[in-house]
């Protein structure tokens, strides 16, 4: 089908729905979903009700019991159904909305409201815009020598454990996680006696950026929360990389993560219960990544 026709069919539908107030007009890209899954309306005929995602789709199943199992398994879009050779309207409309999800994710920042909350000062890569950021990586790796003489007077060098907050690809993820798996961690870390020292926030910033951090801030171990490239089933994940004494020349096999901390994956509060033991290894063993791993087996 061409994709002018395929588009104006799109547009067709939602206009139909927002007509009927299903969808609001005035609502974000990212508020789609909600909006698809909740909307229940009172029209001349019966309410309208958009299906969750988890509906099975498949008509006249052999086995319905087994399609139910199927579909517990996993989170990925199967067993949608279809009409004709086409996906079914209400499915569409949420692949849509994930999508428009996971692009906000990438493009909004951490708000200033939220790091004020939270007790995290604001830094920035040498990065100028979003735009910047994506185009060229390598610059979420470095830092002005503004920004340097910046945290070293905002933060306190010499404790054993730096922890920084990153927005990566997903700010949404920073804004969902950190309340819970920072506090966890720090409380984990000070229960075994190992210092923190005060977090902060780095704009444009990619995982490389601790290898400059870590030795500016004199620590043991620096912990990296940075957003997760989003995807259609979730914009909110978030990953945690670690590594004892980071520096220029540091390899990606020598840093430690654990990934997709979020409410559908790993919770956030036992994410940072979990860090705070695979820290105190590392401070113990003097070492990360790969090495690590071989001695936690």
């Amino acid at each position: 089908m061409d994709n002018q026709i395929e588009k104006d069919i799109v547009e067709s539908v939602l206009a139909k729905l927002m007509e009927q107030g299903v969808l609001n007009p005035s609502a974000k890209p990212a508020q789609a979903k909600e909006a698809a899954a909740v909307s229940t309306i009172d029209t001349d005929s019966e309410p309208v009700t958009l299906e969750p995602m988890d509906t099975i789709g498949v008509e006249n199943p052999n086995n319905p019991e087994a399609l139910k199992m199927m579909r517990k398994s996993t989170p990925a879009r199967i067993l949608m159904g279809r009409a004709g050779a086409r996906q079914r309207t209400a499915s569409l409309l949420n692949f849509q909305a994930d999508h428009a999800a996971a692009v906000d994710a990438v493009f909004k920042d951490v708000s200033d409201e939220f790091l004020e909350e939270h007790n995290l000062f604001k830094v920035r890569t040498i990065v100028k815009d979003k735009d910047e950021y994506l185009m060229k990586p390598d610059l979420g790796k470095k830092l002005s020598e503004e920004t340097k003489k910046e945290i070293l007077e905002k933060g306190e060098r010499g404790k054993q454990v730096q922890i920084i907050v990153v927005d990566g690809l997903s700010s949404t993820s920073i804004e969902a996680n950190i309340a819970d798996v920072m506090p966890a961690l720090i409380q984990g870390l000070e229960t075994q006696g190992i210092s923190v020292a005060k977090p902060f926030f780095i704009q444009y910033g990619r995982v490389g950026v601790m290898d400059e951090v870590a030795p500016l801030m004199a620590c043991d171990v620096i912990v990296e929360f940075i957003g997760e490239r989003p995807g259609l089933i979730t914009a909110d994940s978030m990953s945690a990389y670690m590594a004892y004494r980071p520096d220029q020349n540091t390899v990606e096999a020598e840093r430690t993560v654990i990934s997709n901390i979020h409410r559908g994956g790993t919770p956030p509060a036992e994410a940072g219960a979990h860090l705070a033991t695979v820290v105190k290894t590392m401070i113990d063993n003097k070492v990360s990544g790969v090495k690590l791993a071989e001695l936690m087996r």
